[in-house]
């Protein structure tokens, strides 16, 4: 009775801590797995958002990149292929029309900007063997099938077919590495001077 008395006449005071020593503290933590549960969670709320966030940025800024890099490239080679459709009209004595210049750029330009976006956008892959491989295969053809039409080609084809093969000629030289690029325009020589063809003429 005494001591409930003396229970209810201090509610405040609880009863005293059992002092655990830190080796049977640390025993039970490890027993219990608690900070093993805490250290998962963490990698995979920090890895729930920062790594897509990365990837997502790392997969849209080198096609960004590369969108650019294509349309800087497109724009040079639109040019050339309008200077080769007027220069190949003075060659042959024709006064250039605006009109079926334009017509021709119009139906030649969808074709180049594809032709450069995709070779452009795997520019990853530019340095590999059968990149550089289909390269090479398509600036020798070109080359030479320019170089044969200019000789013994009609006039009207010349000016129909040499603008876009001279264009795609340049750019598969310029994207191909250095030792390829070379080759490529050895073996366009050599066909030259097997068949007897002229780059200039009198």
């Amino acid at each position: 009775m005494a001591r409930k008395r003396q229970a209810a006449a201090n509610p405040g005071q609880s009863a005293p801590f059992i002092q655990i020593p830190r080796e049977e503290q640390l025993r039970l933590i490890e027993k219990t797995g608690i900070l093993n549960a805490v250290a998962d969670r963490e990698p995979r709320a920090s890895s729930g958002s920062t790594p897509t966030q990365e990837n997502d940025g790392d997969e849209e800024y080198p096609l960004a990149e590369e969108i650019f890099a294509a349309t800087t490239l497109l724009i040079p080679m639109s040019f050339l292929l309008l200077l080769m459709y007027i220069l190949v009209h003075f060659q042959y004595g024709q006064e250039p029309s605006w009109n079926v210049i334009i017509e021709r750029m119009l139906s030649s330009i969808p074709i180049l900007a594809i032709f450069v976006f995709y070779s452009e956008l795997t520019n990853r892959y530019k340095h590999t063997r059968w990149l550089q491989a289909s390269f090479f295969v398509l600036s020798v053809v070109s080359g030479t099938r320019m170089i044969y039409l200019v000789n013994y080609g009609n006039w009207l084809v010349n000016m129909r077919q040499c603008p876009p093969l001279g264009t795609i000629w340049v750019y598969t030289i310029f994207q191909l590495d250095l030792v390829p690029a070379v080759l490529a325009l050895s073996v366009v020589g050599f066909w030259v001077r097997w068949t007897g063809a002229r780059l200039i003429f009198d």
